[in-house]
């Protein structure tokens, strides 16, 4: 049953979320400005739901960090969406301490993860290609490797 249900599982975390637009959201940032999902346009963006208190948030940042740093200056972005359970302050902590060089906002309605889905997992990390269009979603930790080669591709593309 566990087998069964972990094999489920690991084909749900990368199934494609197909091609549509991504909601229209208002990301508040932790300075206090704001971004909205048309800001996201003309760039391939990746929308990580984290929380401070998953492991496996925690444990991915490293190569999310990573994976801004490389792509950032061909037209790369990265947005690090905090949950509503998560404490502002902890998501300030956590992200001045690992010095986190992309935008992370604060979800404290949880009117965002709503919006993108009704995101309850984390983390729960979108692509978005250059015209808004949310081309993959992945359940857990990212196969960075094939992100990557996906990253690569939509920059590629005009």
């Amino acid at each position: 049953m566990v087998i069964a249900a972990a094999a489920g599982m690991g084909a749900w975390v990368y199934s494609g979320a197909g091609q549509s637009a991504a909601p229209q959201s208002t990301f508040v940032l932790l300075d206090g400005s704001t971004r909205s999902t048309a800001d996201l346009q003309g760039k391939v963006t990746l929308v990580n739901f984290w929380a401070t208190s998953c492991t496996t948030c925690v444990a991915e940042m490293p190569e999310i960090v990573s994976t801004y740093r490389k792509y950032q200056g061909q037209g790369f972005d990265t947005l690090a969406v905090a949950m509503s359970y998560d404490p502002p302050s902890y998501v300030v902590n956590f992200a001045e301490s690992r010095k986190l060089p992309f935008k992370v906002a604060l979800d404290n309605t949880g009117a965002i993860a709503k919006a993108w889905g009704d995101v309850q997992l984390t983390p729960t990390t979108y692509v978005v290609n250059k015209r808004g269009e949310i081309v993959k979603r992945y359940v857990g930790a990212p196969d960075f490797e094939e992100l990557h080669r996906l990253i690569e591709k939509l920059l590629a593309q005009a």
